[in-house]
């Protein structure tokens, strides 16, 4: 059995005392316990950020990537080597803005992988700016008068391209939260996990104010109902649902046929191809006759 401690990182933590990043580190944490895994079974990816530097806070392997390109990092590193456990921890700024792109695309792949997405609805890092899931209104530190844009609903558009599990978390619900990254972790195919955390720094509203709105989704809501997810999907404002929102069948993998042919070996175990080989695909290029 693994234990918590295994986990246990000595990298001097920069976020601000009472962050609710804390929550969604140890809620990770528990859960990887609780699915047994061992730190070099688990590898965590991210971009830039406050919630990127969440992988240092863990002893596991860990790849930091440039703003917004902690996905397809990911994918590659689960195609080099399928049996690693292959979890993205980012920002909504990092996945949903500048990594706007790449999450799209990740939902057509349904690579076998686990984004967690820290959702404070700000650009914590760079001092609070607007992020695209701001609500209408709100002031930040640059737009005074209120964000005039509406959010992005990026779980809705998990659902709508067909995710196989999309959820939503709160950072201060931290057992609720290791339920949930463990159950995403453990299904096949791509799980996006939005976790609301809020910046006690630069938000418009105190924790408290997330903790009144707070909402368990009940057991019976129907996650393969698409229309019920995507209602609890687009609301977060006056009622914030959390739990599973949408969950369906697993459908084909990213790169299965290629694990398939590999025998589920990492790259490093591979033999190099050889030079007829090489030849041989080059030729298909070139035209007949």
């Amino acid at each position: 059995m693994t234990d918590p401690a295994t986990y246990r990182s000595d990298v001097e933590n920069q976020w601000c005392p009472g962050c609710p990043n804390f929550g969604i580190l140890t809620a990770l944490a528990k859960s990887l316990v609780k699915l047994n895994k061992a730190p070099h079974e688990v590898c965590l990816v991210s971009g830039i950020g406050q919630a990127a530097k969440l992988p240092h806070y863990l002893r596991c392997n860990v790849f930091n990537g440039l703003h917004g390109r902690a996905i397809p990092a990911a994918i590659g590193i689960h195609v080099a080597n399928s049996m690693l456990t292959t979890i993205v921890t980012t920002g909504e700024g990092d996945c949903y803005g500048e990594g706007g792109n790449h999450f799209l695309h990740a939902l057509r792949r349904n690579p076998d992988i686990t984004v967690i997405v820290h959702n404070n609805r700000r650009y914590a890092l760079t001092k609070g700016q607007a992020s695209p899931t701001t609500p209408t209104g709100e002031p930040t530190r640059l737009q005074f008068d209120g964000v005039t844009l509406a959010p992005a609903q990026m779980l809705a558009t998990a659902i709508v391209h067909g995710c196989t599990f999309v959820a939503r978390g709160f950072a201060g619900e931290i057992d609720h939260l290791s339920g949930l990254l463990a159950s995403a972790i453990a299904h096949q195919g791509l799980s996006i996990v939005d976790v609301i955390q809020p910046c006690i720094t630069w938000d418009a509203h105190p924790v408290s104010w997330y903790q009144e709105r707070i909402e368990i989704l009940a057991s019976k809501h129907d996650p393969n109902d698409v229309a019920s997810a995507l209602k609890l999907a687009t609301e977060g404002t006056e009622r914030i649902p959390i739990g599973v929102l949408y969950k369906t069948a697993p459908k084909p993998l990213f790169a299965a046929s290629y694990c398939e042919r590999t025998g589920n070996r990492p790259l490093a175990q591979l033999e190099p191809v050889g030079k007829d080989a090489v030849k041989e695909r080059l030729d298909r290029f070139r035209p007949s006759g």
